[in-house]
């Protein structure tokens, strides 16, 4: 029965009955492993390819854009999308009322008004670079966070203090 169905699988396989069983059962065998290295390398690629699916879809939910009050006002913004606000504190713009602090972010080109609730950076005053961190709502960007920014010549007030001691 064994032989019988050796036969046919290399008759089926090799094309054509082969007095040497043997030979033609290695070929079968050599086939056999074909399959499964293939069998193998698709399932490497799926995994792969799953893989990578999950880290864009990853980094593309933590996405934030970044606009200028210019870009902002011209764009038309969804509401649940979370941005990046960029630009300079307006001179006299900054409200506090309890912890909510209110200011104006411009690009000296268009203004944004921005409600903040929370304790500020140290950093954070008029006239200097912000980037806020939150949702462009109803004519007034919600932030989450602000990030004050500063030049590269910046000195902690603690360092000011004892370079002009000495």
């Amino acid at each position: 029965m064994f032989t019988e169905l050796l036969l046919y699988c290399c008759v089926y396989f090799c094309g054509s009955p082969s007095k040497k069983l043997k030979n033609c059962y290695s070929r079968l065998k050599m086939q056999k492993i074909r399959k499964q290295r293939l069998q193998k390398l698709f399932f490497i690629f799926a995994l792969s390819g799953i893989g990578v699916s999950l880290i864009l879809y990853s980094l593309n939910s933590k996405l934030d854009l970044f606009y200028t009050p210019s870009e902002m006002t011209a764009a038309s913004l969804n509401a649940e999308t979370r941005i990046k606000l960029g630009g300079m504190v307006k001179a006299e713009s900054i409200k506090r009322l309890g912890t909510t602090v209110q200011f104006i972010v411009t690009d000296y080109q268009s203004e944004v008004a921005v409600s903040y609730e929370g304790i500020t950076p140290d950093l954070f005053k008029e006239e200097s670079g912000v980037v806020a961190l939150g949702y462009f709502t109803n004519g007034v960007f919600a932030a989450d966070q602000i990030f004050a920014k500063h030049d590269e010549n910046y000195m902690p007030p603690e360092l000011k203090m004892t370079e002009q001691q000495l």
